[in-house]
Order: C-alpha cells, then sequence, then structure tokens
C-alpha cells in the first residue's frame, strides 16, 4: 500500500464527569485523529495522549509535532504491505509511542478494509466479546463514589476499578471492600508511591484485590520486584512496559505478575500484540488499559482485547460512561458487562466527520509530493 494523504484533527470532548487521578484532575480531552488515504483506503487511528506530561512524557502537543514534522512525512509515499513493514519506514524514532500508534492504527484500519476484514480478525483474535470493567477516578466524597460504583454493576461491569493516591488508598479501599465484599476488585496508584510506603501497601493484601497496578515509579521495574516480594496481592505494571522486551525482563525479574496493554503505550497494535504473545508464553495474564479513548480508539482496543490472553476484564468499557456524544457510529457499548466484536471491515466504526468537524480545535493535511 501507498499512502497518498494524511489528515490530522485535534478533537476537544468534554467528559461527563471530571476524572481524578493520583496526578491530574481532567474535566475534557484533546485527542488527535488520524485519517490516513492508502491506495484510496481510508483508515482512521486516534491519538490518546494526555494533553498534560504527568502520565507519560508524551502530551498532545508533542504528539502533534511528532505526527506532522515527522512520521507523517517518513510514510508518504512510501510503499509497504505489512505493518512490519510500515513500522520499519519510521524505525529511527525513539519513544513516542502514543504519537507512533496514532499512525500505525490507522494503516492497520487501512490494511483490514483494503482485505474486506474486522481489525480482530487480522490481529488473531478468537473471542467475540471482551469482558468490560471500569476506572473509578478519585472522589472527595464517599458517597458518591458508592453511587458510581453502584450505578456501574446496576449496568453489568464485571470489574472495579479504584484510582489511589497517599492518603486516599487503605481507608477508600477497605470502606468499598465492607461495601462490596465479593466483586472484583482492583486499584491503581499512577505510580504516587516509593519503597517507603511499604507498609501502607501491605495493607491491601487484606481486601483480596485482583492487583495493584503501577504503585512504584513510572521508569522503574527494579523496586517493583523488590515490592513484590513483600506483598501477596499481584502487581500489574502500565507505565513501566513500552515494548515486549520490557516485559520479558519484569516478568524475569519478578516485577509483576500481570501486565496491562496498552496500545498507545506501546507505539500500536504490532507491539502490543508482541506484548501479549510474551505473557501468554510465560502464563502472565494481560487486560487491555484504556486512555479514555473516543471511538476510533476504542474500538480498536476492543479488537487486540480478542487475542487469547486477554483473560482479565480491562478498561475497554462503553463510551456512554464518559461522552455525551461520541466521533463514530455504532457506539462503542457494553452490554451486561461485554462488548461484542465489530464485524465490519477495518475497525468496524465509522467516523462521523461532521462531529469531528464540529469539535476540531486544529487540523493539517500532508500530501505526497506535496
Amino acid at each position: 500500500m501507498r499512502i497518498e494523504q494524511i489528515d490530522l484533527a485535534v478533537v476537544r470532548l468534554p467528559l461527563i464527569r471530571p476524572f481524578q487521578t493520583s496526578s491530574s484532575r481532567k474535566a475534557h480531552l484533546d485527542h488527535i485523529l488520524v485519517r490516513v488515504v492508502a491506495d484510496g483506503v481510508v483508515g482512521w487511528g486516534e491519538c490518546a495522549s494526555p494533553s498534560d506530561p504527568f502520565y507519560c512524557p508524551e502530551t498532545t502537543e508533542t504528539c502533534w509535532h511528532l505526527l506532522h514534522d515527522f512520521l507523517g512525512p517518513m510514510v508518504l509515499g512510501r510503499s509497504w504491505s505489512t505493518i512490519d513493514e510500515l513500522v520499519a519506514l519510521y524505525g529511527q524514532v525513539k519513544g513516542n509511542g502514543f504519537a507512533r500508534s496514532g499512525i500505525e492504527t490507522a494503516c492497520w484500519d487501512a490494511l483490514a478494509r483494503s482485505q474486506n476484514l474486522p481489525l480482530h480478525k487480522l490481529l488473531g483474535g478468537e473471542r467475540s466479546e471482551i469482558l468490560s470493567g471500569v476506572s473509578l477516578g478519585i472522589e472527595a466524597d464517599e458517597q458518591a463514589l458508592f453511587a458510581n460504583i453502584d450505578q456501574y454493576l446496576s449496568e453489568g461491569y464485571r470489574r472495579i476499578k479504584l484510582k489511589i493516591a497517599p492518603g486516599r488508598d487503605v481507608e477508600v479501599v477497605r470502606r468499598v471492600r465492607e461495601r462490596y465484599p465479593s466483586i472484583a476488585l482492583q486499584v491503581d496508584a499512577n505510580s504516587a508511591y516509593t519503597l517507603d510506603d511499604v507498609a501502607t501497601l501491605k495493607q491491601l493484601d487484606s481486601f483480596d484485590l485482583l492487583l495493584i497496578e503501577q504503585p512504584l515509579a513510572h521508569d522503574d521495574i527494579i523496586d517493583h520486584a523488590r515490592l513484590q516480594a513483600e506483598l501477596k496481592t499481584p502487581i500489574c505494571l502500565d507505565e513501566s512496559i513500552h515494548s515486549a522486551a520490557d516485559a520479558r525482563k519484569a516478568i524475569e525479574i519478578g516485577a509483576c505478575r500481570v501486565i496491562n496493554i496498552k496500545v498507545s503505550r506501546l507505539g500500536g497494535l504490532l507491539e502490543a500484540r508482541r506484548v501479549h504473545d510474551v505473557c501468554r508464553a510465560r502464563g502472565v495474564p494481560v487486560w487491555c488499559g484504556g486512555m479514555h479513548e473516543f471511538g476510533v480508539g476504542r474500538a480498536a482496543n476492543v479488537a487486540v482485547a480478542s487475542l487469547p490472553g486477554f483473560t482479565l476484564p480491562g478498561d475497554v468499557s462503553g463510551s456512554d460512561k464518559y461522552y455525551h456524544e461520541d466521533v463514530v457510529e455504532p457506539a462503542v457499548l457494553a452490554h451486561d458487562g461485554a462488548i461484542p466484536m465489530f464485524e465490519g471491515p477495518g475497525i468496524g466504526v465509522e467516523p462521523i466527520e461532521d462531529r469531528i468537524r464540529r469539535h476540531t480545535r486544529r487540523a493539517a493535511t500532508l500530501r505526497a509530493g506535496a
């Protein structure tokens, strides 16, 4: 295939309710939608980077720079027949996984559409649906937290994830577990702790959690190995894993017992599948994390989570939990805690371009030979 045109758009969608983590609070999200035209076939991708550098070093602005000034020019007018060949075209680019994921996912979509295949089939997926959990931000009001949990349990979601931070951890989890003694429950620290907090983190062992996600530094696996040896609860790594090689090393030194696969963090679906394969070969369960993606990225997440190693409910929930109106049809929705595979070609949903234009804050078009 040969990419003739790339359209970039920074699109802002307001969240239904603000989302608080240990490092930031968000009332809206700015994501970059990537539209490619390759051999006349249109494909869509999403760069779901945060706007601030608190989850990872990338931001919306850095991703725009990479897509507009490097990745786009490096693939325009170049021929490729597989995603491995595509990725090799910009192999010199180090890091910048969110930006790379945006362009790569758009090309996966175009490739699948050119073969009239659903993306999950092209990836080698085996599931007809995925199990869906929800991720809840830090709430100052305990009753508001309980109300949110009640709502999502009534809608059938299979797992509840709580964001935690120092001072908003053990007692919050204790009260949630007392009120909901049998639900599947996990917590996510987003790197808010150090080894000085081992005593606090060990208290979480009492609450029958599925896992504790990324308690220590975003770039660490050594201290996570020391912490895992102190805990009964499995540690799940998120921010620390950027490649299949990272996953292998973390597993080998005992830094984790679960890995969160985020397509954006890993630079695209190709590396996400490789991490899945590494973990599956070593008996380590994985689940699909999310970045509050719009429907484009959310549909791609559904597709990759069809791979057989995704044995835990993920963060890919219905878009109606976050947005009053998404930018795709049909909407990505959960039914009784599960999301069915999209069987149409490519990602299986269609971006609605007038909605995208209505919410676009910046746009650019790159053309081969221009």
